[in-house]
């Protein structure tokens, strides 16, 4: 794959692995906020040009090649709020908590504006427009992944956020996910202790490399399904990927992962089976000690009755 320049983000190295690839298709595959016709767009506005010239979308790529790119700011930085149900598990005057479906963004970025958590949250919680360093990330203290379901933690005032944040970055946050992986572990329970860092290979992803920040998963095996297991994990640490690393290391990656597990799946779904069931933290109003919980999506438990049958 190629190499994505460090000092520059914007720029790509095309080396042999890349060579034959149609310009557009690879830049929607290393970019994937990006939608393939935005990607045409910015390639016929010669915001993505080839060896310092303009090209076309159709221009197979050679080795050798630099790719260079100009992205524009979104023509509006307002945060709009959206009239988006929202699946409230608990709420106070602190926080609330949510069960996020797959296939919702957290909050806006470039190529997400809008149906994202935030811009749902807006239109119940107004307030939360003003708690963050932007309106983007209104009220965030965490987040999941876009094809990653469950338990989704919100701040409502600035106060609840630092708290909240503060307990995430001490590691007192417990989280656990429930996931379905090929194959079943060696053992019925282990810590997977193996540092992430970029794929010096694929600069896009993320793997086990030397040198990366620590990263620690703990899993139990729930139940074995033969050609499957279903197992609980719980992070302590939170690397981007972690979950979806660490367990295609091991051997037994996720179902549904085509980026760390296998591009062709054996059980089609258009998601990962990646859920986050459930998470405990302090109350930032009494110290309480709160356990929220997201049952398994029903698109999720029919695969698992199914493996049971």
């Amino acid at each position: 794959m190629s190499d994505f320049v460090e000092e520059d983000d914007e720029l790509f190295d095309i080396d042999d692995e890349d060579a034959g690839e149609r310009l557009d298709k690879f830049i929607a595959a290393a970019l994937p906020a990006l939608s393939r016709s935005e990607v045409q767009r910015l390639i016929k506005a010669e915001g993505i040009r080839v060896n310092d010239g303009p090209a076309k979308a159709s221009y197979r790529l050679e080795a050798g090649d630099r790719i260079a790119m100009t992205l524009p700011d979104p023509p509006d930085h307002t945060v709009y709020a959206e009239d988006i149900p929202l699946e409230i598990l608990y709420e106070d005057d602190a926080l609330a908590a949510i069960s996020k479906p797959a296939g919702m963004v957290v909050h806006p970025a470039y190529g997400h504006r809008q149906g994202t958590v935030v811009n749902a949250a807006l239109t119940i919680w107004p307030q939360m427009r003003s708690v963050g360093e932007s309106e983007e990330r209104a009220g965030v203290v965490h987040r999941l992944d876009k094809d990653t379901s469950g338990v989704l933690v919100l701040a409502k005032t600035s106060a609840a956020l630092m708290d909240l944040q503060a307990q995430f970055k001490a590691r007192t946050v417990e989280k656990h996910y429930v996931t379905l992986v090929e194959g079943t572990p060696e053992s019925s329970s282990g810590v997977i202790d193996a540092p992430i860092g970029r794929d010096p290979d694929q600069r896009k992803r993320m793997a086990v490399v030397h040198g990366g920040r620590e990263a620690v998963t703990r899993f139990t095996l729930l139940e074995d399904l033969h050609t499957h297991a279903l197992l609980d994990v719980e992070p302590h640490t939170g690397r981007t990927h972690q979950i979806r690393v660490h367990l295609a290391w091991l051997g037994n990656p996720v179902v549904g992962d085509r980026v760390y597990g296998y591009r062709k799946q054996r059980i089609k779904l258009k998601r990962l089976f990646l859920h986050a069931a459930s998470l405990e933290l302090d109350s930032p109003l009494t110290g309480e000690r709160l356990r929220f919980e997201a049952p398994l999506p029903v698109g999720l438990q029919n695969i698992v009755d199914k493996l049971r049958r």
